[in-house]
Order: C-alpha cells, then sequence, then structure tokens
C-alpha cells in the first residue's frame, strides 16, 4: 500500500480501529470522522474493502444474516493496525512542523504589512 494513504482509506483504517463495522456502519463513521466532508457510496466503499482486504490490510471479522441477507463486518489486520500507526505518526510530524512554522510567522494586517507586537 502507498503512503501517505489517500483520506477516505486513511478514515476507513480509522473507523475500523476502534471495532469491526459493516458496510453501512463504516460509510456513517467516515461521515462523521470527516465531519460531513466526505460521504462515500457503498460501491467506493466497497472496492476500498477489496484493495485493503487484498494488501492485507483488513479482513471479514464475521457475518451476520439481517432480513434475510448477510451483513460482513471487517476489521483491521495487525498489518493494518501497523499502517495505520505509521501514517497518524507521519500526520503528527508535518502538523507539529506546520504549527511550529506558524507560530513563528510575523503577524501581518490586512494589506500584509508587519504589525507591531509580533505574534497574536
Amino acid at each position: 500500500m502507498k503512503t501517505p494513504l489517500q483520506e477516505p482509506t486513511f478514515l476507513i483504517l480509522t473507523a475500523l480501529a476502534r471495532a469491526p463495522l459493516h458496510g453501512y456502519g463504516l460509510i456513517l463513521e467516515v461521515s462523521e470522522l470527516s465531519q460531513g466532508r466526505l460521504s462515500l457510496r457503498p460501491g467506493t466503499l466497497y472496492g476500498s474493502l477489496d484493495r485493503l482486504a487484498d494488501d492485507g490490510l483488513v479482513t471479514v471479522d464475521h457475518t451476520e444474516i439481517v432480513d434475510g441477507r448477510a451483513r460482513k463486518y471487517y476489521r483491521l489486520t495487525d498489518r493494518g493496525t501497523a499502517l495505520l500507526r505509521a501514517e497518524t505518526e507521519r500526520m503528527r510530524r508535518a502538523v507539529e512542523a506546520a504549527t511550529t512554522r506558524l507560530a513563528r510567522r510575523p503577524v501581518t494586517g490586512p494589506s500584509g504589512a508587519k504589525l507591531a507586537g509580533g505574534a497574536a
């Protein structure tokens, strides 16, 4: 699996970090994690889950029958957990670097002129 992860992939893995979920549960969790910015369609989600399973990052945890239909629950594998941890750490370092640089940036007014008093 290539890193950095695309946001939908990152959010799918993040959603599964807490507990196994079925497809609709994943769609809801990804929407919540992205604060509504990302709405996965079922075809997109299941295509992603197939790729993640092929890469050994997720697997079917169990299946239950609901209203006569099979509902698969997916979970992270150890490999998926390790990748999510590594990607989270990579992103944490990037956020830390950006935060540090922004804190050192001089405060400017609307015209771009430096304001007295330094950083706010």
